[in-house]
């Protein structure tokens, strides 16, 4: 059986715009199955992706995945993030 080699695409214009909508619904969809390191993987390509994408682009990725991809970077992935559910008491 032969194996696949994966190489890189050179991304650009409206592809380059599918594929980070297609990271950012597929980290949702990991998301929602509660596997998170899958999720978190996703999460990185998609805004890895998403930073190389100018101002005119960001606005074609629609509102809806940009506040998703936001509010799971600032409070799940953050830096201010705890881990593993320990809170402080005090």
């Amino acid at each position: 059986m032969a194996t696949k080699k994966h190489k890189k695409r050179l991304l650009v214009g409206k592809g380059k715009i599918k594929e980070v909508n297609r990271r950012i619904r597929l980290a949702r969809t990991k998301w929602d199955a509660h596997e998170n390191k899958a999720c978190r993987r996703e999460r990185e390509r998609a805004l890895e992706l998403y930073e190389m994408l100018d101002a005119r682009e960001r606005e074609q990725v629609p509102q809806v995945l940009r506040v998703w991809l936001r509010y799971r970077s600032e409070k799940y992935f953050g830096d201010g993030r705890r881990g593993n559910g320990a809170h402080s008491k005090g």
